[in-house]
């Protein structure tokens, strides 16, 4: 569980400092749209900040489907992380 919310706060963290936005905001349930302000353009940036920061590779076909902070963690604990990780 430990690993789970150390990776949560990574993504936060990132998402924060990427977007400029106030790290307070980056909260789960936070819209990266309407509530982060960031469009699509950001969208595909944010992707590309996660395959560095993380390693690893978001089909195209899924990255219209995230929408909120906590669909990005989602994502990273299914794309970014090894088989075998506890996280």
């Amino acid at each position: 569980m430990q690993q789970n919310s150390i990776l949560a706060d990574r993504v936060k963290d990132l998402i924060a400092l990427q977007f400029a936005a106030d790290r307070c905001l980056v909260i789960e349930s936070a819209q990266l749209f309407e509530d982060l302000g960031l469009d699509s353009m950001d969208s595909v940036e944010l992707v590309m900040a996660l395959e560095v920061e993380f390693g690893g590779d978001v089909p195209d076909w899924d990255i219209t489907r995230i929408k909120t902070v906590g669909d990005v963690i989602h994502a990273v604990n299914i794309y970014f992380m090894p088989p075998d990780s506890t996280a």
